[in-house]
Order: C-alpha cells, then structure tokens, then sequence
C-alpha cells in the first residue's frame, strides 16, 4: 500500500512539474494592453499551424520606411471557431491589423483582429477575454516608433 501511495505522490509531482511550462506563455505581461495599434500592409506570410498562427506583413511607418510585422494569434482549432482559415491570406493581401504591441517596441504582437481586402473581418484574441477589446480611438494608423 505505501508503494501505490509512493507512486501516485511522484505521479503527481511530475505531472505538475511538467504541465507548468505549459502555461507560463499565455500571459499578456509581454504586450501593451492598453493600447493597441492598427497598421495597414501587405500579408508576406500566413502560417497555420500549433501552438499559434502567425501573420507576417510589411508595413511603412510615417517615415516610409518599410517595418516587417509578425503578430500572434492562437491555435488553429481556436481560429477555426471564430472564421479563420489556413487560406485567409495569401501573400500580397492589403490588410489591416489592430494588435497589441510588443512592450519591448520590436514590430511584434498580439493579433486582436484583422481586416481583409474584401472588408471582411476576423477576430484574433478581441473578445475571448484574454485582452480587453481594441479601442479604434487609441490606435494609430502606420505606426511604429
């Protein structure tokens, strides 16, 4: 009896020590969430696959210099639920994405959501609760500083 207890004690341990990395990377700790940002560009490159998405597009900034953006959104079957595709974008697609930025200034992000060119609109992480919704209000067109 005291192996079984032995064993399922250790059972424990390493499943939680194991399951803990799992979640150290879904915090917003990394992003400005308080003021998202929305810039226009052309898609580069979409990539559909687990843990996350990711959508990579160049855009000017107020310079005109070119600003190369990759943005996060979550796991294919997260998207799948709120529209989304592995086709949704082709490289040379005119969008415009409202994320959450880096707080590091690098053109990284958190995807909220996304404009295509037939004026359709999908939703990231806006709405999940996850981040508090974009406010247009706040955000800059081109941006990045």
């Amino acid at each position: 009896m005291a192996r079984k207890s032995l064993f399922f004690v250790a059972f424990a341990v390493a499943l939680l020590t194991l399951s803990s990395p799992l979640f150290a990377h879904h915090g917003s700790a990394a992003f400005e969430t308080a003021t998202p940002v929305t810039v226009k560009g052309s898609v580069t490159l979409w990539t559909w696959a687990n843990p996350h998405c990711f959508l990579k597009f160049d855009a000017k900034d107020d310079a005109g210099t070119v600003v190369h953006w990759a943005v996060e959104v979550s796991n294919p079957a997260d998207m799948v639920k709120r529209g989304w595709t592995d086709h949704s974008f082709k490289p040379g697609d005119e969008v415009t994405v409202t994320l959450l930025r880096a707080k590091n200034g690098n053109s990284v992000g958190r995807l909220q959501k996304v404009v295509l060119p037939n004026g359709q609109t999908l939703v990231g992480m806006e709405g999940t609760g996850a981040f508090p919704p974009a406010d247009n209000s706040k955000s800059q067109n081109n941006q990045e500083q």
